[in-house]
């Protein structure tokens, strides 16, 4: 069996408040290219902190993430910094757009760090706000889109550098009902058309009928791991159990 493109190694993050509290507990999970996983579970349950142990944004107190086998415990700051920039991107709740700059600035952004020019950059972003239906809004600055296409923009931008993975947290949260199920769309769409693969924490269940696995948490803790409503649709890669 092919090598999963994510795993982690007995992962573990705690913080103290009083006593030591496991955010992660001894963690293991394994995500294939071109898959789609949603975790959940209630608030407190470690899945935020999980995300943000497999971008790269925090560390752990032991083990190991290895994403395109590289390990994260391997890598100086600088080399962490190398692999969020190049092989991860983030979609946040509250979209963390900069508010002076355009959509098609902002999703240029990521890529300014790159070898691309800059005409290279804007046709990337003009590329990227196309499939997600923002072509005539490229000019608009944040404070001038609905939450949804602010949403959308944070997509396109996460998209800029050809991730190997996205990693959202809690995408749809700030979001109504009808642009949560446009935004689960659009993740489905780009799993679906363009092997991307995705990550997703959240508490909206509707998400997991794009899924082929929904990852339970509890108490820092994987409980449950079962198929979404993508169970049995082919993979790049078979998907681990």
């Amino acid at each position: 069996m092919d090598q999963p493109i994510l795993r982690t190694v007995n992962l573990r993050k705690s913080f103290f408040l009083g006593q030591t509290i496991y955010a992660v507990n001894d963690v293991n999970l394994q995500v294939d290219q071109g898959e789609f996983v949603v975790i959940m579970g209630p608030s407190g349950s470690g899945k935020s902190t999980l995300l943000a142990l497999l971008g790269g944004l925090d560390r752990p107190q032991s083990g190991d993430v290895i994403l395109e086998g590289e390990r994260y415990s391997k890598l100086s700051e600088n080399g962490l910094a190398r692999v969020r920039r190049n092989k991860v991107g983030f979609v946040f709740q509250f979209f963390n757009l900069i508010p002076h700059l355009t959509a098609l600035e902002n999703v240029m952004l990521p890529m300014r760090f790159g070898t691309k020019t800059k005409r290279q950059m804007e046709d990337r972003a003009k590329e990227l706000l196309d499939i997600v239906g923002l072509s005539a809004r490229k000019d608009h600055k944040p404070l001038e889109l609905s939450g949804g296409e602010q949403q959308r923009v944070a997509i396109a931008r996460a998209l800029a550098n050809e991730p190997a993975v996205v990693l959202a947290d809690e995408p749809t949260g700030n979001l109504d009902r009808k642009t949560s199920a446009e935004i689960g769309e659009i993740f489905h769409n780009l799993n679906r058309d363009n092997g991307q693969t995705f990550i997703v924490v959240s508490h909206d269940p509707s998400l997991a009928k794009w899924a082929h696995r929904v990852v339970n948490m509890l108490d820092g803790r994987i409980v449950e791991i079962t198929g979404g409503g993508m169970e049995g649709v082919p993979l790049t890669t078979p998907a681990y159990p």
